[in-house]
């Protein structure tokens, strides 16, 4: 009897150690589904979808695959910090990323260190969250707002404007632009500032900003006023011809492929500046794309590049720690030097931000009524790459 209670016991064992030797490696991704953001977290989650099947058809890691769960949110900081915390308590997450404007991940990351899990982020911009607000648990795969400003100045001084006007989204990152852009243009004396105004996200009606840069308009337009808000900005200006007053106008998260065919032919000529391309060269990235392709029969957006990079790299990063212990992957994470879609790319371990390249884009004519997304130019990493913050404390 006790002989064949041992051996039963011995046979549970061994059937609990191969199901956990089956056990997934949960991957999360923190998305926005209503709002002005909302238009964009499809994208987020193909783009994640896609590194998750792939990664999977590769062997997945440790003898493991790997396995994604989305947390939908209302797009408020404290909504974002519950369903970070959903993943991480409920759902067993230890990395995930997500679509996230600045202030949702100023509040997510206020908070990682106290969940033990990584924030990997794809889409916030702000320079504090890589700056004051860093953390030994928050990484960034998108680009920073200073690396955009590095971007405008180039634009900038190859345009020759003198004089400059900025319209703003009232949000975080937003604020973060114009301060760097102005102070850029001081120090480069690339053109003063006119005007600088701020709007609501949400707000419908732009009417009465519109008014004001159609008053003595500078020669140049710098916007930052993202996704669905942009979209209303570049429709409601169209009737009154604002962006023909300038001879250059710039936009950040305005003018891109998820964007353009929203706005018909009404943003043809606008520079604007993103993480990624499809249209960037190597042979890395033209599998991707043709891959992508197949899949969601469209070409990948550089939010789904970004998403899928994220976890691209915390593969990686589990890979060289070999273990998926929190810890150990922070560790392999920091300072790790891959070669992705965008290139050659590090994670910089005195901040955590991710040094890469920078696409130049324009919005063209793509017949009537229409347009479309070309690529200029490619900045590459040492013409763009922030300073690290004497602020930041990783450790």
């Amino acid at each position: 009897m006790i002989r064949k209670l041992l051996a039963a016991a011995a046979a549970a064992v061994a059937l609990h150690g191969g199901a956990l030797a089956q056990d997934t490696i949960k991957l999360g991704v923190v998305n926005i589904d209503t709002g002005p953001f909302a238009v964009s977290g499809a994208f987020v989650n193909d783009g994640a979808a896609f590194a998750v099947e792939r990664l999977n058809a590769q062997g997945g890691a440790l003898g493991r695959k790997y396995e994604l769960i989305i947390q939908n949110h209302a797009g408020s900081p404290a909504s974002a910090i519950a369903a970070a915390s959903r993943l991480v308590e409920q759902q067993g997450v230890s990395f995930f990323t997500g679509l996230n404007p600045s202030g949702t991940s100023l509040a997510i990351a206020s908070k990682m260190s106290a969940m033990n899990a990584l924030f990997i982020d794809a889409t916030a911009a702000s320079d504090d969250l890589t700056g004051k607000n860093c953390g030994p648990n928050y990484f960034r795969v998108g680009i920073t707002d200073g690396m955009q400003v590095n971007s405008f100045r180039e634009l900038a001084k190859q345009s020759g404007i003198k004089s400059w006007d900025l319209m703003m989204a009232d949000i975080a990152v937003g604020h973060d632009t114009a301060k760097r852009f102005t102070a850029a243009m001081q120090e480069s004396g690339g053109g003063k500032i006119n005007k600088t105004l701020f709007a609501p996200i949400t707000a419908s009606d732009l009417g009465s900003y519109i008014a004001q840069l159609l008053d003595k308009p500078a020669e140049g337009l710098l916007m930052y006023y993202p996704s669905s808000g942009g979209i209303a900005l570049i429709k409601q200006q169209q009737p009154f011809k604002l962006f023909e007053k300038y001879k250059t106008v710039v936009s950040a998260s305005m003018v891109n492929e998820i964007l353009i065919g929203a706005h018909g032919d009404a943003s043809v000529g606008l520079w604007s500046a993103q993480s990624y391309f499809w249209a960037m060269p190597g042979e890395r990235n033209a599998a991707f794309v043709k891959a992508f392709e197949e899949r969601y029969k469209r070409k990948p957006t550089y939010i789904d590049a970004d998403a899928y990079m994220s976890f691209e790299l915390v593969h990686q990063a589990i890979l060289k720690a070999k273990s998926t212990d929190v810890s150990a992957v922070r560790n392999a994470l920091a300072g790790l030097k891959a070669t992705t879609i965008v290139g050659d790319v590090e994670m910089r371990a005195a901040d955590h931000q991710l040094l890469r390249p920078l696409v130049v884009v324009q919005a063209v004519k793509a017949g009537d009524g229409k347009g479309e997304i070309a690529m200029k130019s490619i900045t590459p990493t040492d013409k763009i790459a922030p300073p690290v913050s004497p602020e930041c404390k990783t450790l």
